[in-house]
């Protein structure tokens, strides 16, 4: 039973200071005229999560860090889904993502890879992927986020800066999957005009780029997937091979004149899963120096010795890879969002190739990963666990952002 001590509340003080103004997504449009309306799950406290225990002392530090250090989260979802979830697809078919203004103001991060619907933008299809669907969702995402001053659209190492001096949040854009730029290099340069900053080779299904993990057979790059990421180093677009094949992944790496992501996912030694990256593509990544952000999505990162998925699993993988490549090249890419996260899993089985990428090992189910449920405690919780563990001021800022940062002043334009 958790002790409501360690259940962080709404009335906790946020860890940065955000200018927050109480915004709501599409506050600006009329609701039930201009679009349907679907109660939405709440974004503070929706589940007993519990945070690390630490001393009073350690607390000062963790918020002494925050104000220090730049704090990036490598990838998320930061919308809120919908409380009822047996309406998921036909919520996402209206394109309008809410996102999580006030959840976000509490996160403490000054910057947020968001990576959009994905494949799940259904607008003009059930298949996903679409070019229409990808511009009518980006388009959609950035006009809320036009309307208020607290998240502001990211293009530039600069823009982060500047988001946590000006008390903001920066919105870099992110897209887990190709496949949309069909066999159109110069739809590339289209989306990074429109802001998109991070871009992933395949996600799970193959594309005309290469092969994603839940293909049996693994070609890697193809001769347009090698003219992409030659033309994503040209542009200054960030590239992820997070749900990208083996050997796609390790082509990735070799071809790209830039480090590269793999934004979220973890080490396969601890749990057999396609969705978690071999010691192999994890050096192979930092050698050309590269970072691999952790992940925290429901039933991921699992391990032996915590196979009940939580902030400990979780933080078993961040040392398993530190330990491997070092702490220069690991970082958090928790891809969390606001709402029942292993519901909408369920929801989008087919949609996301989760059976194709849960491990092969038994594991206990679990209703939302304890201690990193949401972005609005994320960020909290992993310093505070770093911190408890005895990390120095160093490492948890290059762990946090600054291995991001570095990475990005490499592969962006500016």
């Amino acid at each position: 039973m958790t002790d409501v001590k360690d259940v962080p509340t709404q009335n906790d003080a946020p860890m940065q200071q955000k200018n927050y103004t109480g915004y709501k997504s599409f506050s600006y449009l009329e609701p039930g005229a201009d679009y349907k309306v679907y109660p939405l799950a709440k974004e503070l406290n929706r589940v007993p999560s519990r945070r690390p225990e630490i001393t009073g002392e350690q607390e000062a530090r963790v918020r002494r860090l925050f104000q220090e250090q730049l704090m990036i989260s490598l990838h998320d979802h930061c919308f809120i889904a919908p409380e009822d979830l047996s309406q998921f697809l036909e919520f996402r078919r209206w394109g309008r993502d809410f996102t999580g203004y006030e959840g976000l103001s509490v996160s403490g991060l000054d910057a947020v890879f968001d990576n959009l619907m994905n494949g799940t933008a259904m607008i003009t299809s059930r298949g996903g992927w679409k070019w229409d669907d990808i511009i009518y969702d980006l388009g959609m995402r950035l006009s809320d986020i036009a309307h208020q001053e607290m998240v502001v659209l990211c293009r530039t190492t600069e823009d982060i800066v500047n988001a946590k001096k000006n008390g903001q949040i920066a919105f870099i854009v992110s897209i887990e999957g190709a496949a949309m730029i069909e066999n159109e290099l110069d739809r590339l340069d289209i989306l990074y005009g429109l802001g998109v900053r991070c871009l992933g080779i395949a996600y799970s299904e193959g594309n005309q780029l290469g092969a994603g993990l839940k293909e049996p057979n693994d070609g890697g790059l193809t001769t347009f997937g090698r003219q992409a990421v030659k033309r994503m180093n040209k542009l200054g677009i960030a590239i992820d091979v997070s749900h990208s094949g083996d050997r796609t992944a390790l082509d990735t790496i070799e071809v790209s004149d830039k480090p590269i992501f793999i934004t979220h996912a973890g080490a396969r030694a601890l749990w057999n899963s396609n969705r978690l990256k071999p010691d192999d593509v994890i050096r192979a990544c930092a050698e050309k120096g590269g970072v691999i952000g952790i992940e925290a999505a429901p039933h991921t990162t699992l391990t032996e010795k915590h196979p009940r998925h939580s902030i400990e699993s979780f933080m078993e993988h961040f040392e398993y890879c530190v330990n491997l490549v070092g702490i220069d090249h690991v970082a958090f890419g928790p891809d969390v969002l606001f709402g029942d996260h292993v519901g909408l899993h369920n929801a989008l089985t087919e949609a996301l190739s989760i059976g194709a990428s849960r491990g092969h090992l038994s594991y206990e189910k679990v209703a939302y990963v304890d201690g990193i449920e949401s972005p609005a405690e994320a960020f909290p919780n992993i310093v505070r666990w770093l911190v408890k563990h005895g990390y120095s001021d160093e490492d948890i800022g290059k762990a946090v952002g600054g291995n991001i940062m570095r990475v990005l002043k490499a592969a962006w334009y500016r």
